[in-house]
């Protein structure tokens, strides 16, 4: 199967993890691309397109948001397509502006889902979300085999 993966990446935490992604996939064919040199011919014949960005303000890098706003309407037609982001475990903050703020706004990758199922996109999961230690990371333990997990399940047959 074609897999392509494209992401944004801030401080390289969401970067660590669209890599653990690819690498989980071994024996496919993967793209693996940062957005910033992405292009719609790097889905084209995808089995699955996972895209990934920090959340940065309660929502994807607006390079992420711009790519998915370009993509071409349902140019995901009949694609299986997953979401996935890197935020702060408002829990562990332990601020309830943090938290009202995440109820009320949200993360990335619930955002990203929306934009891939209005491309034509099928869901092949819930958005998924990788923790970050602080705003900058890194990422907290665990994260990175919780992403190969997750990538093990999209790939299998």
């Amino acid at each position: 199967m074609r897999i392509a993966i494209i992401y944004d990446s801030v401080f390289g935490n969401t970067e660590q993890v669209a890599q653990k992604l690819a690498a989980a996939a071994a024996g496919h064919e993967v793209i693996l691309r940062k957005v910033s040199s992405a292009t719609a011919a790097d889905i084209a014949g995808a089995g699955l397109v996972l895209v990934g960005s920090p959340t940065r303000a309660f929502r994807p890098t607006p390079a992420i948001s711009a790519w998915l706003k370009a993509l071409p309407a349902r140019s995901l037609s009949g694609i299986r397509v997953a979401a996935f982001d890197t935020r702060a475990d408002v829990v562990t903050v332990n601020n309830r502006f943090l938290t009202f703020m995440v109820r009320f706004f949200g993360y990335a990758a619930e955002k990203i889902a929306r934009a891939l199922a209005a491309r034509g996109g099928v869901p092949a999961c819930p958005p998924q979300w990788f923790y970050v230690n602080a705003s900058e990371g890194p990422l907290r333990e665990g994260e990175l085999d919780r992403a190969a997990a997750w990538a093990a399940t999209l790939v299998q047959p």
